[in-house]
């Protein structure tokens, strides 16, 4: 109940000039983080979400919602502090705002009215306190998860035991009618997701999802998803897959729909049941993407509840309930590096996906109108969402120039030195000193129009020339845009040192990409850097998920040691299985 229902008729009008009604659209952001604030908002209808603002785009950075009758940013009206999270219109809000100064004639005017509200705030924020409270005792001493949480992991472990003797005939065909029926709405859903998250191009789009069921389904057909795979007579020995149980997912922001396409189908070829946690800014798509997956499930004679997702509030407590929830097998952690921490240090066996930023060296045999073609079109494909997309050109000064001009006739903007100053004046962060969340995934042009730098429609990247000791700031770090830094190198041993370098100081373990038709080169590139996926002569944002090369196709890209995570692999369905061995005794073996 909001405090007003609880006033008095003349009670509400002897208050009501003290305070100033304010309304709200979904997405909306009330508060911003690290901004001063003297001022708190009163909610009369609707949910706040309350989120901590970060670098990592696709980590979940929800901290709790707060509905009717709570009160949003008291803490920055009394100690004057800058706000410590933002808040945002989960749904349509309306809220009343009470200034610092307001309060101070209220109490003035009407000192009753004004002690009533105070404690109402108070009341209000010991709640949040008691709750705060509550959750720390559940999970840092009872390791407790919330009765629906584990509802879902029962029904999902309950799934995967009547889908575990499917016979792969059965499975495959299963696959097939999922790929395909996905496949046919790739438009639909990609503007579904285009309009909920605000990111990337829908044509783009519409060919990830295609893809993803496509080359998925092919690299799944007839392979063995269970029982005997494999069978070393030499050494009689047997290799027996099995299924891990339920596999909680995360699902990123910069690619929903594809991602939940590629993590269904894997989780079902290998026998599993999979609980998905969508980004909050995701999960209107993501829950339309479920609920097509049910009617295959269905159709096909499957339990439903082989595939089930968080549908409300979810948040970071939500996540952590289902990472160390003892009925989860696995997790598969697609999100930013403090999502996949999060995963590892759960106590529940995790694959995680780390950040990219692909530093890509384009030596002086390389064919530079080759390369500039390909990395435009590679870095501007869905407006730069891919984590393995070129992010950092590296050229050879001895090529340098012929790059230049060949980028510009592909539709890039290279800027001026005094040019880069000033974009980054208008599109850094000054709290995150990252590239503003409202550009993220926005296209080139409607970039440099923000920056007051217009250059037309026809934008398809911004490039920026930047010195050696410039890569530790925003320009040498991933940047999901269609932006990519340039710097100059002379030399193999220049070239190595800072490609090397840009990959310790972000994106480690992911992608790293030379162009050179060097073999002894390319090979020495890829001894050096420390990363997963080396390309050569190759598209990042492609050539990563194993499009137009030989590696495998993926949306799950392991790292490494090097990224943190448990694998360098381009994730697939044996990602996801338990190998026993049954090992015969030799002839002549010891009794």
């Amino acid at each position: 109940m909001s405090f007003f229902d609880a006033l008095q008729p003349e009670e509400l009008e002897a208050i009501s000039p003290y305070l100033e009604a304010v309304r709200f659209e979904p997405g909306a952001c009330i508060l911003h983080q690290g901004t001063p604030g003297d001022e708190c908002y009163l909610i009369d209808q609707g949910r706040v979400r309350l989120e901590l603002h970060s670098t990592e785009l696709d980590s979940d950075a929800v901290l709790d919602y707060l509905d009717a009758g709570q009160v949003v940013g008291e803490f920055s009206l009394f100690d004057r502090g800058p706000r410590s999270a933002s808040a945002y219109a989960d749904t349509a809000v309306a809220a009343r705002r009470l200034s610092r100064e307001g309060l101070r004639r209220l109490s003035e005017d009407q000192p009753r009215l004004g002690n009533v509200l105070l404690t109402y705030i108070a009341q209000d924020f010991t709640h949040k306190l008691r709750q705060m409270d509550e959750r720390l005792q559940d999970f840092l001493y009872h390791g407790l998860a919330p009765a629906w949480v584990d509802g879902m992991v029962e029904r999902a472990a309950a799934a995967q035991a009547g889908f575990a003797g499917w016979p792969g005939p059965r499975v495959d065909a299963l696959l097939t009618d999922l790929a395909e029926r996905i496949a046919g709405q790739a438009e639909e859903l990609a503007r579904a997701a285009v309009a909920e998250t605000g990111l990337g191009v829908v044509e783009h789009k519409v060919q990830k999802i295609t893809l993803a069921c496509q080359l998925t389904l092919q690299a799944l057909l007839g392979r063995s998803g269970g029982g005997v795979t494999r069978v070393d007579e030499a050494r009689r020995v047997t290799e027996l897959a099995c299924p891990m149980g339920v596999v909680f997912g995360l699902v990123p922001l910069t690619n929903p729909v594809s991602t939940i396409a590629f993590k269904t189908m894997i989780c079902l070829k290998s026998r599993n049941a999979l609980i998905l946690g969508h980004h909050p800014q995701a999960m209107q798509v993501g829950g339309r993407v479920g609920e097509l997956i049910h009617e295959v499930l269905a159709s096909h004679g499957a339990c439903e509840d082989l595939l089930l997702w968080v549908k409300e509030r979810a948040s970071r407590v939500t996540s952590g309930a289902f990472m160390t929830h003892p009925g989860v097998a696995l997790i598969l952690a697609t999100g930013g590096p403090s999502m996949v921490r999060a995963a590892y240090s759960s106590g529940t066996p995790a694959i995680g996906v780390g950040a990219g930023n692909a530093p890509v060296w384009v030596c002086p045999d390389a064919d530079v109108g080759r390369v500039a073609a390909t990395v435009v079109a590679s870095k501007s494909f869905d407006n730069g969402v891919i984590c393995g997309s070129d992010n950092n050109l590296v050229v050879d000064a001895k090529v340098r120039r012929e790059l230049v001009a060949a980028l510009e006739e592909c539709g890039a903007v290279v800027l001026s030195g005094y040019e880069v100053d000033r974009f980054t004046e208008r599109v850094i962060d000054p709290v995150t000193a990252c590239l503003r969340r409202e550009l993220v995934g926005r296209p080139a042009a409607a970039i440099l129009q923000q920056a007051g730098m217009p250059r037309g429609d026809q934008v398809r990247l911004v490039v920026l020339p930047i010195e050696h000791d410039k890569v530790g700031g925003p320009w040498g770090r991933e940047k999901l845009a269609p932006i990519v830094s340039l710097l100059t190198v002379s030399g193999v041993e220049e070239g190595l040192g800072l490609c090397r370098h840009i990959l310790e100081i972000m994106g480690a373990g992911h992608t790293a990409i030379i162009h050179t038709h060097d073999p002894d080169l390319a090979l020495r590139f890829a001894t050096e850097m420390p990363a997963s996926r080396v390309l050569q002569n190759c598209a990042g944002a492609t050539g990563c998920i194993g499009i137009g090369n030989g590696l495998r196709h993926s949306w799950t890209l392991g790292c490494g040691s090097w990224g943190g995570t448990s694998t360098t692999d381009n994730v697939g369905f044996e990602n996801l299985q338990n190998i026993k061995r049954l090992a015969e005794a030799f002839a002549d073996a010891p009794a």
